[in-house]
């Protein structure tokens, strides 16, 4: 290999250091929060890069425009930059990133990254993230009440329904009540065109009979 194809292979070597999937580097490609809510990314690292700052950015995560948004400085020690957060975990060959109360500005392609020195002649580790930032679900409210008069302008549906069981006993004939009053009704009208009639028939008949005898008696008494 001569030193000008070497030098040629050489930049495009480094550029798939930085290009999503590579390796050394892994996390999720895609996560979702809500609006006002919290989300964690986690990626993963080879055990080479356990003294390594890692940091979070957002994407292209150019040097030159400084868009490094959280950077570790020591392991296991959180580091906080406004609603966002750092933890790296050299045991688990692992950093977090935690973002907290999500706007929707908050969405867009972030990275994952790990630093490594120039002086060394190395270009960062970083890994692609993108993240969206959604609204959520309306909750579905019940909405109760007590029964009030009908209103005309309401459904239908509103009205309770009332079935043969749920009748109370004032809306219930009384079945003992309609005998005595019925009686009561008949006896009424025999009193008025029978008894009555006939009583006085009677009181009729016995004035007649014994307004004779009277006459006769005194006949007797006088012959």
């Amino acid at each position: 290999m001569t030193p000008r194809s070497g030098a040629t292979w050489l930049p495009s070597a480094l550029l798939l250091l930085q290009v999503p999937g590579c390796l050394s580097l892994s996390g999720p490609e895609h996560v979702t929060g809500t609006v006002g809510g919290s989300l964690s990314v986690q990626c993963r690292y080879e055990k080479e890069f356990k003294e390594n700052n890692k940091y979070w950015c957002k994407s292209p995560c150019l040097a030159s425009l400084r868009t490094k948004i959280v950077e570790t400085t020591k392991s296991e020690r959180e580091v906080r930059s406004g609603r966002v957060s750092i933890r790296d975990h050299p045991a688990t060959l692992t950093f977090t990133v935690t973002l907290e109360s999500l706007t929707e500005g908050d969405g867009g392609t972030y990275r994952c990254g790990i630093h490594r020195p120039w002086t060394e002649g190395l270009i960062d580790l970083t890994f692609q993230v993108e993240v969206a930032v959604v609204s959520p679900a309306p909750t579905l409210k019940i909405v109760t009440s007590t029964l009030g008069p009908p209103s005309t302008l309401g459904p239908p549906s509103s009205l309770p329904v009332t079935t043969g069981s749920s009748m109370t006993s004032q809306e219930m004939p009384d079945a003992s009540q309609h005998p005595r009053s019925l009686l009561s009704s008949v006896h009424f009208l025999l009193l008025i065109f029978l008894k009555v009639p006939l009583f006085l028939s009677m009181l009729s008949a016995v004035l007649w009979v014994n307004r004779p005898q009277r006459a006769t008696c005194e006949e007797t008494q006088f012959g």
